[in-house]
């Protein structure tokens, strides 16, 4: 399916993360850091949004994550078209055609020189290396709040698990001061992988998309069945988890498939409860300001009769149904 979404063939997560001296100096990469976050798990918690993913939803809400390592992102409409950033640049990977500046992604090295120029915020710089230290030192500032309100920290992304290394890392991290851990995950790796992060995660937030792997090929770029398989292990092992569902009109939201993911979560021996989330327009704003070859569809937003008649049938297999997580 990489050419109808334009991007490369998408591989999960292969290797279990191995043993290091010092776990603090582990190195991941990262788009984000969010405070207060109520939408990713119990609580109030800090979201920790990991660069990379083995996906590529025409929906996805943060198409930013996409490649794993930092990379160069332009609002064409902040740019006032000054000329700084073609004078800043020492590379000369920024040339001017008809009074814009174009970048040539071969000579760019993301050194960050046009981003400090450009007066207007044209540009910015997605994503950072940083260690373990650096992330529970941002966590820890907020630890009151998560013990007042049971809430903690929660890995997302991207795909928290095409980094374990440095998600293990943070996860050993966040048990040794009794932090509460969510892996919010497309459960899209491979299963040694998985069963490794388990041992060290308090909740998982499984998205399920679609039922049909062919119809989850098209839009997301894989298929299902590493996934179900995933959520299967995750729930065979008596661990926590939520299934969450993106709707998407026009992809997943008809009674068929509907009523085959409230079967599939009906035979889990395991499961809290299911998120349905409304499909939201902001990805297709932030793919905008990517490399081309980043293009999302674009959906109208489910109303609210559609989320409850949603919520209803998967009620009817017996689970509690949160509407917008």
């Amino acid at each position: 399916m990489s050419d109808i979404l334009n991007i490369p063939d998408s591989k999960p997560a292969s290797s279990v993360p191995r043993a290091r001296q010092s776990e603090l100096q582990t190195t991941g990469f990262v788009f984000d850091i969010k405070k207060y976050a109520i939408h990713d798990g119990p609580g109030i918690r800090t979201t920790v949004f990991f660069k990379g993913c083995p996906l590529y939803c025409k929906w996805c809400q943060n198409p930013e994550s996409w490649k794993r390592h930092p990379e160069l992102g332009f609002r064409t409409s902040r740019c006032i078209s000054c000329g700084l950033c073609v004078e800043a640049c020492t590379h000369h990977a920024i040339t001017s055609i008809q009074g814009q500046p174009v970048t040539d992604a071969n000579k760019c090295n993301l050194c960050g020189q046009c981003v400090d120029a450009c007066m207007a915020g044209a540009r910015e710089i997605i994503g950072r290396q940083i260690t373990v230290s650096e992330v529970i030192a941002e966590v820890e500032k907020d630890v009151v709040f998560y013990d007042q309100s049971g809430g903690g920290v929660t890995f997302s992304g991207g795909e928290p698990m095409m980094q374990p290394e440095f998600l293990l890392a943070l996860l050993n991290q966040c048990q040794v001061q009794q932090i509460h851990t969510a892996v919010d995950t497309s459960c899209y790796a491979e299963p040694d992988v998985v069963e490794c992060i388990s041992k060290r995660t308090d909740l998982f937030l499984c998205d399920l998309k679609h039922m049909d792997s062919n119809m989850h090929e098209r839009f997301t770029g894989v298929g299902n069945n590493l996934i179900l398989d995933n959520i299967k292990l995750l729930s065979e092992a008596g661990k926590e988890i939520i299934i969450r569902i993106p709707i998407i009109p026009g992809f997943n939201d008809d009674q068929a498939n509907i009523e085959a993911t409230g079967k599939f979560a009906a035979s889990l021996p395991r499961l809290s409860s299911i998120d349905i989330l409304p499909y939201n327009r902001g990805g297709k704003e932030k793919s905008s300001r990517l490399s081309p070859g980043t293009i999302l569809m674009q959906t109208d937003t489910p109303d609210e009769k559609k989320m409850n008649s949603i919520a209803q049938a998967l009620k009817n297999h017996g689970f509690e149904v949160n509407i917008g997580g």
